[in-house]
């Protein structure tokens, strides 16, 4: 903060420069107009003088006018180089009033308009917090900075949450909600905080929330843990199983959470049998998808490329999100290759290639590397995502 604010003195002294600067000119332009009024005193004293000395017979008219004309080249001499004063209609105070103003106004309007709340703010997430609680005020004084910042909302809610503080986090969840729209990531964690600071009581309110985002993303994780974890405190056994089952087929096999998510199915389904209950079998999960690509350029297009360039390859659903489902990225100096896209390849653990009927596969030439746009394209037709027989992608078209 002592660099901005050194900064800013900086540019206000080159400010008041621009003021200042004529006042002390003018000063200066004043000194040699007092000058220039005492050389002309001198001469009209000296051309008195020679007039007396005429008049009394001392000098005659071809002395006299000799005299008069050495006296204006004396005073042509000490007037030379001298500029003609300018005047101003603002006169001296108009300044000097403006040099003091200049920096009150400025530092009244940037105290009022100004971000040095967020100037300082940015300079504390520069470090790294030495506590969690530190990391909270972090983010409670970014919220009260970005009032309208649905990222810093919701990491706040999150941060409630590791703080058991439930209550806290299901109000910072409704105010993300309202501003960045009902996603169905957003109304799950709404529901579990609210969940829990309701006492583990489950509500009309917290079943309306679970059910919009399920209907939304059906995969949708902290919905489904949540579900599970109300349906086992109501003793809904196999409830809680099914819905833990479905959330255990989003996470990834290195996700540390199935450890514990795979012990409260256990613990379910030793309450259902001991309650006389017989575990359902579970559907047959869907066999995981994998389509295989081979990518080449075409001819036309291998004299406009660079060996560096970078190759995206990945699929995409035809009806569904935008993003991709699984990608690959190479050069071009790799092509022609042939390469696999698969669930294992997902960009996201809730999109993958099995969870979309069809897809379409893409191959970009990105020079910058940026796999949403680039200079070449190769697209192909619309085709099932169970698809096993290998598929050939040219890139051939210019990126529009």
């Amino acid at each position: 903060m002592i660099d901005f604010w050194l900064a800013a003195g900086l540019l206000l002294l080159v400010a008041l420069s621009f003021l200042l600067i004529p006042v002390l000119r003018s000063r200066r332009a004043q000194l040699e107009e007092d000058r220039t009024a005492l050389n002309v005193a001198l001469y009209q004293e000296r051309v008195a003088e020679l007039q007396t000395q005429q008049e009394e017979g001392v000098l005659d008219a071809a002395q006299m006018d000799a005299g008069r004309a050495e006296a204006a080249r004396e005073l042509l001499a000490d007037t030379e180089g001298v500029a003609a004063p300018r005047v101003s209609r603002l006169g001296k105070p108009a300044p000097l009033m403006a040099a003091v103003l200049v920096p009150v106004l400025a530092l009244g309007l940037y105290l009022h308009f100004g971000a040095s709340d967020k100037v300082e703010l940015t300079r504390e997430f520069s470090q790294p917090p030495q506590s969690m609680d530190e990391m909270t005020r972090r983010l409670e004084r970014a919220v009260a900075a970005q009032p309208d910042s649905a990222e810093a909302l919701y990491f706040l809610g999150r941060t409630y949450m590791t703080q058991d503080r439930p209550a806290d986090a299901a109000k910072i969840f409704e105010r993300t909600v309202n501003l960045a729209g009902r996603q169905p990531e957003l109304l799950g964690q709404w529901a579990q905080a609210q969940y829990f600071a309701d006492g583990k009581q489950w509500s009309e309110k917290i079943q309306a929330l679970t059910d919009e985002a399920l209907k939304a993303d059906p995969k949708e994780v902290t919905s489904l843990g949540l579900l599970g974890i109300a349906a086992f405190e109501g003793q809904r056994y196999q409830e809680a199983i099914d819905y833990w089952n479905r959330l255990m087929e989003q996470l990834p096999p290195d996700d540390q959470s199935r450890v514990a998510l795979q012990g409260g199915i256990t613990r379910a389904t030793e309450k259902l049998v001991a309650s006389g209950g017989k575990v359902a079998e579970a559907p047959a999960a869907k066999p995981a998808a994998r389509l295989k690509v081979h990518v080449d350029l075409a001819a036309e297009l291998k004299g406009k490329v660079q060996p560096g360039d970078s190759v995206f390859i990945f699929a995409r659903a035809t009806s569904g999100p935008p993003a991709p489902l699984a990608a690959k990225r190479l050069t071009v100096a790799d092509l022609p290759a042939t390469v696999e896209l698969g669930d294992a390849d997902a960009m996201m653990p809730q999109l993958k290639l099995s969870n979309f009927p069809e897809v379409q596969l893409v191959a970009r030439i990105s020079r910058a590397g940026q796999p949403t746009a680039g200079e070449w394209v190769g697209r192909s037709q619309p085709l099932a995502s169970s698809t096993t027989a290998p598929q050939t992608l040219t890139i051939d078209s210019p990126d529009k």
